[in-house]
């Protein structure tokens, strides 16, 4: 009996440090996230270098958990993958340099993984998802529209031109003093409030093309809150919050609709990255799909947040294609799933 796949993941982009094993029964055998909030939360936002050095401390002990909860060894493995970019760089060379240690230690493949692939092939470890389909990918550093053709074949039907959705949520955050991180905390804030007594821009809609910008209503947000008395009352709070979090569901609806007119008929409408988690959004999206008659897949929350079993998988579609890395292979700070599409202030 052949020996079964089995791929160890790490993730080290951004301010979670991750390690996971996945096997080709879609089983997720171990899934170990470690978050850096508490070290971030006093600035606001991720300080790049003290996420560099969480990873360089924590990641080690991480893979050994991973390992020892999905009852394998390094010589059980079929291949390692880990996160070559985008992200903050120094985060990424920590993950793929340990990756690269493990696979010349343990003989095994290196298989570096764009970080967004990992956010577009999580809908096929949990679910049995054809391609194509249309991938809404929001989070706090990217939010794009894209054709997910095959395993390594995407094509980017719009993008962000400025800032990315989840950067707007933090900033909107921010702005109103609900802590960190922001999506959650808006989220949180806006159930309580009224989306109809403040009127925000709506960017983009109605506009041709699949395209998104958010720098604007960030800025109405700010003037928003600046025109009002101050200190801010919870009530003025929860209907920013509101008023904010609706604007971003009606722009997020009519750019998808867009893109879901480029798509064959019937391809399955999939939302994945961190924004993901947001309720409104997700419940919006799906009376979308409904209405064209195609499919909705949002994976689980925790599967939308930045993880490293989505990594493993991504490593294990490529591995079974008979893809790998030599282990000079590079870190990228930026690296776009579409090499081919114009990238106007994009992230990747």
């Amino acid at each position: 009996m052949a020996a079964p796949l089995l791929v160890l993941g790490l993730e080290t982009s951004c301010d979670e440090t991750a390690a996971a094993v996945v096997d080709g029964d879609k089983r997720i055998r171990s899934n170990v996230v470690l978050s850096q909030l508490d070290d971030h939360r006093a600035y606001g936002g991720v300080v790049p270098e003290i996420a560099a050095r969480a990873h360089v401390s924590h990641l080690d002990r991480l893979i050994r958990r991973a390992l020892d909860e999905a009852g394998v060894g390094l010589g059980d493995l079929s291949a390692i993958a880990a996160t070559a970019g985008p992200g903050l760089i120094g985060g990424v060379i920590v993950g793929l340099t340990t990756a690269k240690a493990l696979a010349l230690g343990a003989g095994k493949p290196l298989i570096g993984v764009n970080h967004l692939e990992g956010h577009a092939l999580t809908p096929r470890l949990v679910a049995d998802v054809p391609f194509p389909y249309l991938l809404l990918l929001v989070s706090g550093g990217h939010c794009q529209l894209l054709a997910v053709e095959g395993v390594g074949r995407y094509r980017r039907l719009g993008t962000t031109i400025d800032d990315a959705v989840g950067e707007a949520f933090d900033k909107t955050a921010k702005l109103l003093n609900l802590g960190y991180p922001g999506g959650p905390a808006v989220e949180a804030t806006a159930k309580a409030g009224d989306p109809s007594r403040f009127t925000l821009p709506r960017p983009m809609i109605g506009r041709p093309g699949c395209d998104f910008s958010f720098s604007g209503l960030k800025t109405a947000v700010r003037d928003l809150a600046a025109s009002l008395p101050k200190p801010l009352s919870d009530r003025d709070k929860a209907d920013i919050a509101a008023a904010f979090q609706q604007v971003v569901g009606a722009v997020m609806v009519d750019r998808t609709r867009r893109a879901l007119a480029l798509m064959p008929a019937g391809a399955p409408l999939v939302v994945a990255g961190g924004v993901a988690a947001n309720v409104h959004l997700r419940t919006r999206l799906e009376a979308l799909a409904a209405s064209h008659g195609t499919a909705f897949i949002a994976p689980p929350i925790r599967l939308c947040t930045d993880n490293a079993a989505m990594i493993a998988w991504a490593g294990l579609e490529h591995f079974r294609l008979g893809r790998s890395d030599p282990l000079d292979l590079k870190p990228r700070a930026r690296w776009p799933l579409d090499a081919a599409a114009a990238a106007p202030g994009a992230k990747a």
